[in-house]
């Protein structure tokens, strides 16, 4: 019976993490370029059960031989787990705004289909991270950058100085002021699952710049919109809530059980 409260516990911790990275998507539904989260749920792995004890021996002599037996019972699973949470990289929709700062990574992709490509920025601590979010403005002292104010990087990992709003961004990437032309960073990760979140639509992991043969195209004034699908994200979180509810049931069943055990049958005794 108490094998039985653990199972249902498990069943009900999973399903509430799984409703917390559906009501994240949720949450970011209108936020340029974000990847929604899919999770995935793992069963704990299969234990084998066997009886053991022992058998007596013909009693050929005075007090017969014990000898040891084990009889297999069968398995049992101790329930299930999220085993990690794994960023989807489909494009998003593109919106137009006619906005000069706003810029959209369209495609990302390499001749083989695997991998992710990304915008090359660097957060506070001078440290290279990556984002699909090209929601972009130009800081007080004329650097591109992002609305959170990390510096958006070239293909030479240096900031770009814009000197204000007159720019233009090829479809190649190539952003041109009326002062120099720069290469935008931009990073491929060839596997796409390996990227890590780490708030504020910045990714960690291992990117390398963009090889010879990705195909992409750089739209100004475009955005690409979050990929959550609202719709199914809340088909998703009301099976969740449905599972949690089932396994908050069986617990209950399980805890009125033992409350008998205890109550009634340790009474008759």
């Amino acid at each position: 019976m108490l094998r039985g409260f653990y199972t249902a516990a498990s069943g009900m911790i999973s399903q509430q993490r799984q409703q917390e990275a559906l009501a994240n998507n949720i949450a970011n539904a209108n936020t340029p370029g974000y990847k929604a989260d899919q999770t995935s749920l793992r069963a704990f792995p299969e234990l084998l059960l066997k009886q053991m004890g022992s058998q007596e021996s013909l009693p050929t002599t005075q007090g017969g031989l014990q000898f040891p037996i084990q009889k297999t019972v069968g398995s049992i699973n101790t329930g299930v787990y999220v085993q990690e949470a794994i960023p989807n990289f489909a494009q998003g929709d593109i919106r137009e705004t006619g906005i000069a700062t706003d810029i959209a990574l369209v495609g990302g992709t390499m001749p083989d289909e695997t991998g992710s490509l990304f915008f090359t920025v660097q957060n506070e601590a001078g440290e290279v991270r990556y984002t699909r979010n090209g929601n972009l403005t130009v800081d007080g002292q004329g650097f591109l950058v992002t609305n959170q104010g990390y510096y958006v990087l070239n293909d030479a990992g240096d900031p770009i100085q814009t000197n204000g709003m007159e720019f233009t961004v090829s479809s190649e990437g190539i952003l041109q002021t009326p002062e120099q032309a720069v290469q935008l960073g931009i990073a491929y990760a060839a596997d796409g699952n390996g990227m890590v979140k780490e708030g504020n639509d910045l990714f960690t992991g291992d990117a390398v710049q963009a090889p010879e043969g990705a195909t992409f195209s750089i739209h100004q004034g475009f955005l690409e919109q979050s990929n959550v699908d609202t719709m199914q994200t809340m088909t998703d979180m009301m099976n969740a809530y449905r599972m949690f509810e089932t396994n908050q049931r069986v617990l209950r069943a399980y805890d009125e059980s033992m409350g008998k055990a205890v109550s009634e049958i340790g009474r008759i005794g």
